[in-house]
């Protein structure tokens, strides 16, 4: 633990020192965002543009992780165990990739449909049964969807089988 511990706070002290524009916490078994680094980053947050949380052990993500660093384009969270986002990953105004592939969504996480900058999602094995189709075409900027290894129902199969303005990865392609 005191190894994992240490890991966060280098790489922490290395974002802050260099002035990356990424926070890269992937692997540290975090099971959830620490406190602390809110603190620590405070002074580079608006730098920020990528955070990678991928391969922790997370089961939520904090809303102070969203009105901390309000500038995030990319945000990494694969590799945990996340069934929900909170409602202000909705109010990112500049976010354009979020990657949620192996996680434990059961349903697809509507307040993505709510950001219009969001140019690729991946939620490739998940649990998910059905998605919004409707919601997601209605999406200005979506370019890319991925929702390969999740058990979509048969109506749902048909729905992306139908031509999107977004290139859409699925179990079924044609």
């Amino acid at each position: 633990m005191a190894e994992a511990v240490a890991n966060v706070a280098r790489r922490i002290n290395e974002t802050v020192e260099e002035g990356k524009d990424y926070l890269d916490l992937s692997n540290c078994k975090l099971v959830s965002f620490p406190d602390g680094v809110f603190k620590v980053l405070r002074s580079v947050a608006e730098n920020i543009r990528v955070v990678n949380l991928a391969d922790n052990e997370m089961k939520a993500v904090s809303s102070k992780l969203f009105s901390t660093f309000t500038q995030l384009r990319e945000l990494h969270l694969q590799g945990n165990v996340l069934t929900k986002l909170p409602d202000a990953v909705g109010e990112m105004e500049h976010l354009t990739s979020i990657d949620l592939a192996n996680n434990k969504f059961s349903a697809f996480p509507l307040i993505l449909t709510d950001i219009t900058t969001m140019e690729r999602i991946n939620l490739e094995s998940n649990d998910i049964t059905e998605i919004p189709v409707e919601k997601l075409s209605a999406m200005p900027a979506l370019k890319w969807l991925n929702v390969k290894s999740n058990p979509l129902t048969a109506n749902t199969q048909s729905a992306v089988q139908s031509p999107h303005k977004f290139d859409l990865l699925s179990t079924t392609e044609a």
